[in-house]
């Protein structure tokens, strides 16, 4: 195995060296010059200022969907300009009225749910890293940080302004970007920024950017992107320092029980009040200081449940704001299921009375992140959460977390890294049974060279990294290369792991250890040629996803194959059809239906294990995603088959409306019926999700989450009132509550009895210094 994954690492290696040698040609042909305005520029959506009618336009915009061969038939004019304090965008973007799509008026609405024109600027020209600016035709806001070369994270909040005026036949879109708001270099000689505008138009199905970026990449694709070039130099940024202080107010009641293991334990009734406060320091031009003291996430929506079947701990993204910005320095270090640090374990517990999350409170944080300088980024982060009770005598200590990562970047866009995270546990007076399950400390250290060609055709990424706790140092390093080839008409990629038996991750996800996987999902995408043909059809396909893991000794362990086929229609509808198959060596006993996730007691006390031995699972799966463009659209997908010693049926399927602009409801249900033969255990479990999300206006909303999950015997229901009374200011109100979902016999508890309940009144303001 060790041979095989380094003849793997070297041949894959020199791909990347000849893939090198990859070249684009076409910079020189989107060049937009930016022009300094000498008279003020009023946001009210007419290009009527001087500077307008003299600018470089950017237009001739190019499809990316649903074909990738021809110019967009609703296109887009682009002129830029700037001042002392803004960077100004004028957009006119050609689009009849009444087919405007969109889903909400609430700031940082969901990407893919509305018509959007936006702005990536690389700044620092990378082709890496990029601010992104987006608004719809009826002038809602969002933004977001583009890192990896192309994925987004939205979480990035900051003000900014801009004006939508509406016509027959277009809209126009002005815009206002402080340049405190981003991070640039001046240089003292020529002075330029890597940029791209892009428009979606759902309707029609049209996505389309001024710089041409093909139809398997992401239109925020830094690869593809033109040279804005400034006649002037720009302003250099000036101090910019925000303080964004909060105060709540809170009425929380838990509903204690005195049987074991059933219900919380602790305190019935309280009203506690937090004051806290973050702030965010521009230390250079491109360094960010972010501190945080008595941090509340309050208003954070509650994670979306599941049907847990895995042996294994699953993954849950962050919602935390201040875990989020400059995530892509901490978060994307290793593979998705060996990740070295992952902001979730600070701060979120799992309470062993309940089995549910809920918060650890945490003291205070500072967040170090951003460039040096063209090629050097660093992030460094340290939090201190406090000591939590849980009753019973059960204890989770207080902790202290650092992580600090640096990443250089080397040949056109490719980057080599470093990170090194600390988890150290404060036991203080707890005694030894009280701190028997926790490690003193944990540590991880590792390299890591991530490479992308110049045309995003082919990534890879190498890895390894090394942990360190008290006398589980041997064997506990983490490896692995991946290699991906992306081309319009196939999409390879091969990835091998090695896990040490004693590799460990306190402030990580690393749900196995001791084992060797192998990744190699692979799909041959097609166009049809035929006119007739592709009227219906705009591509399809076959592929095939799968892994296989081994023990350290080269066993087989676990193996999941599927083959599929596919087709999408040019308004953006997905179907397929296959056929998966999946090998399970059980090294211990295990329950298939996993009841022991529901904290009923009578649900699993007379479970039957299955033995320890090889399994096989082999399914029929099919599925149907609609077009957004629809105001009522959905998704389902259908597996049967065999599972196990037994058979399973498991649906899922969501059906959305959307009443424009107002807002979306989204039912989600999902069924899963397990049937094993005697003395094995047989479910029907039952997981039902509405979801309500309204904007009574620009600066209202309301959203509330309904959560029915039969498998974890629970209830929850998640509601938000939010006014946003001023940029990023935010006063929220909101509700929590959580119930039994069936009745537990033996105890007397019915369905809907209560376990806890929370009321929330937070606000939050944005002041700049």
């Amino acid at each position: 195995m060790k041979k095989l994954y380094l003849a793997v690492g070297i041949f894959l290696c020199a791909l990347n060296l000849i893939a090198q040698e990859n070249k684009t040609s076409n910079d020189e042909k989107y060049v937009i010059h930016i022009k300094k305005s000498v008279a003020p520029i009023k946001l009210d959506g007419h290009l009527d200022e001087e500077i307008w009618k003299t600018a470089d336009v950017a237009g001739n915009f190019f499809l990316k969907r649903p074909y990738d061969t021809s110019f967009a038939q609703l296109q887009t004019e682009v002129r830029v300009s700037f001042d002392d304090n803004f960077l100004y965008v004028g957009a006119v973007c050609y689009q009849p009225r009444n087919t405007y799509t969109i889903a909400s008026l609430k700031r940082d609405f969901e990407p893919g749910t509305s018509d959007v024109f936006a702005v990536n600027l690389d700044t620092f020209k990378d082709r890496l890293n990029a601010f992104q600016f987006v608004t719809n035709p009826y002038g809602v806001q969002r933004e977001g940080l583009v890192f990896n070369g192309e994925e987004i994270s939205n979480f990035w909040d900051n003000k900014w302004y801009s004006h939508v005026k509406n016509f027959d036949d277009y809209w126009v879109v002005e815009m206002a970007i402080p340049f405190k708001t981003i991070r640039y270099k001046v240089a003292d000689g020529e002075n330029s920024w890597r940029v791209n505008f892009t428009r979606t138009v759902l309707k029609t199905n049209e996505q389309s950017s001024w710089r041409p970026v093909p139809r398997n990449f992401a239109p925020s694709n830094l690869a593809f992107t033109g040279l804005m070039v400034w006649d002037e130099k720009p302003p250099k940024p000036g101090a910019n320092v925000s303080v964004i202080p909060y105060v709540s107010l809170a009425a929380e009641k838990d509903f204690p029980r005195n049987e074991e293991d059933l219900s919380p334990i602790g305190t019935t009734t309280g009203y506690p009040k937090g004051i806290g406060m973050d702030a965010k320091v521009a230390v250079t031009p491109s360094l960010n200081l972010d501190l945080t003291i008595n941090p509340d996430f309050s208003q954070v929506e509650v994670d979306k449940q599941v049907t847990n079947l895995s042996r294994f701990e699953l993954f849950f993204p962050e919602r935390r704001q201040f875990f989020l910005e400059n995530n892509d320095l901490f978060g994307s270090f290793g593979f998705p299921d060996t990740r070295p640090f992952f902001s979730r374990r600070i701060g979120i517990t799992r309470n062993p009375n309940t089995g549910l999350n809920q918060q650890v409170p945490i003291l205070a944080g500072a967040r170090l992140s951003g460039k040096l300088n063209d090629k050097w980024r660093i992030g460094l982060m340290n939090m201190q959460t406090k000591r939590v009770s849980f009753g019973n005598n059960k204890y989770l200590p207080a902790a202290n977390y650092s992580v600090a990562t640096v990443q250089r970047k080397i040949l056109d866009r490719s980057t080599i890294g470093a990170i090194f995270t600390d988890k150290e546990n404060v036991f203080g007076n707890l005694n030894e049974e009280q701190t028997g399950s926790y490690r003193k400390y944990n540590r991880v250290g590792g390299l890591e060279f991530n490479y992308y060609s110049k045309d995003s055709r082919f990534e890879a990424e190498s890895y390894y990294h090394q942990s360190f706790s008290p006398n589980e140092n041997k064997d506990a390093a983490s490896a692995a290369h991946f290699m991906g080839y992306h081309h319009p008409n196939i999409d390879l990629n091969f990835g091998v792991q090695r896990i040490g038996k004693n590799y460990r991750a306190d402030v990580g996800f690393v749900p196995r250890t001791g084992i060797w996987q192998l990744f190699r999902p692979v799909t041959v995408i097609l166009n049809p040629k035929s006119k007739n043909i592709s009227r219906y059809i705009n591509a399809y396909g076959v592929g095939s996803e799968g892994s296989d893991v081994f023990d350290l000794k080269g066993k087989l362990l676990d193996s999941e194959s599927n083959l599929f086929v596919f087709a999408n229609s040019p308004a953006g509808d997905e179907a397929y059809i296959a056929y998966s198959w999946q090998f399970t060596h059980l090294f211990e006993t295990f329950d298939p239906t996993n009841a022991s996730d529901n904290p009923n007691p009578d649900a699993f006390r007379n479970v039957v294990e299955l033995p320890v031995g090889n399994y096989s699972s082999r399914f029929f799966n099919m599925g149907y995603t609609s077009s957004q463009r629809y105001t009522l659209n959905g998704t389902f997908d259908f597996s049967k088959g065999k599972y196990f010693n037994g058979n399973a049926t498991i649906w899922e399927s969501s059906i959305a409306y959307r009443f424009q602009p107002y807002g979306i409801l989204t039912v989600a249900c999902n069924f899963t019926d397990i049937r094993l033969p005697k003395p094995y255990n047989s479910v029907k479990y039952w997981l039902l999700g509405p979801r309500a999300e309204l904007a009574i206006s620009k600066s209202l909303f309301f959203s509330t989450f309904f959560q029915y999950n039969t498998q974890t015997n629970n209830i929850n229901i998640n509601s938000r009132l939010q006014w946003r009374f001023r940029p990023v200011s935010d006063v929220f109100l909101v509700y929590t509550d959580n119930y039994f979902a069936e009745n537990i016999s033996r105890y007397y508890v019915n369905a809907w009895a209560p376990k806890n309940r929370a009321l929330i009144l937070k606000m939050t303001y944005w002041l700049n210094i």
